[in-house]
């Protein structure tokens, strides 16, 4: 590991430390996603804090995420929601959403959590054409080459006024990449020039360092105020 790398991961153990308690869901998560051999690619317990202060302080009460893994960012998220509150996480692998349910159930936030299994944009699609009722929130941590076409579709079922947050846009500097064989670097350069050709986003990026490395995350708000569009169906 680069000595850089191993400063900012001691920076990120100092600040965990200091400001976040033991947490026996969250901490258990990690651990049971581990032995069951699931990519330990889960945003890191300060990110993960960061959702949560999101969704909080818009008072959220429902929230959208693609990309389950073993439900660590879920659990930050659904502890954030208002009384009530949901959380629909779309996930593609069977063997993941079962760990997920599991771990959800042991920090106590499954009866706010729904999961779908399937591709994520035949989910979205379904859920734009059943009329979902909007969400506050989206934290988009999916298949990075298609992060531009589940933007378009968060922009449709997240309410004017909610929250957009999308992970790894910055992926150790190859975004800066012109030509680039990675199919994740390049679908973060297609999502970004969406974003910039998108009247409803307003936004930005914040570069990160850490534990996981050198990347960032965008951070969107959807213009406008007020519901989306009248809710007709539960999600």
């Amino acid at each position: 590991m680069p000595a850089e790398d191993e400063r900012w991961r001691a920076v990120d153990e100092y600040l965990e430390g200091e400001l976040l308690p033991r947490d026996e869901g969250l901490e258990g998560a990690v651990a049971a996603s581990e032995a069951a051999g699931l990519p330990s690619i889960q945003v890191s317990p300060l990110q993960g804090k960061l959702l949560h202060l999101l969704v909080a302080s818009l008072g959220a009460r429902r929230a959208l995420e693609l990309g389950l893994l073993g439900g660590y960012s879920t659990i930050w998220i659904a502890r954030a929601l208002a009384p009530g509150g949901r959380v629909v996480s779309l996930e593609l692998e069977p063997r993941h959403a079962e760990v997920a349910r599991s771990n959800l159930a042991r920090a106590g936030v499954a009866d706010r959590v729904e999961i779908r299994v399937g591709p994520a944009l035949d989910t979205l699609r379904t859920m734009i054409a059943d009329g979902t009722e909007p969400f506050d929130f989206a934290f988009l941590d999916a298949d990075k080459p298609r992060t531009a076409e589940y933007f378009e579709g968060a922009m449709q079922l997240v309410r004017p006024g909610g929250v957009i947050v999308v992970d790894n846009v910055v992926r150790h500097l190859a975004v800066l990449a012109g030509d680039t064989p990675d199919p994740g670097t390049e679908g973060m350069r297609r999502f970004l020039a969406r974003v910039a050709a998108e009247p409803r986003a307003r936004g930005t990026v914040i570069q990160t360092v850490g534990r996981k490395g050198y990347d960032g995350f965008a951070l969107l708000r959807v213009a406008g105020e007020g519901p989306a569009r009248p809710p007709t169906k539960g999600a």
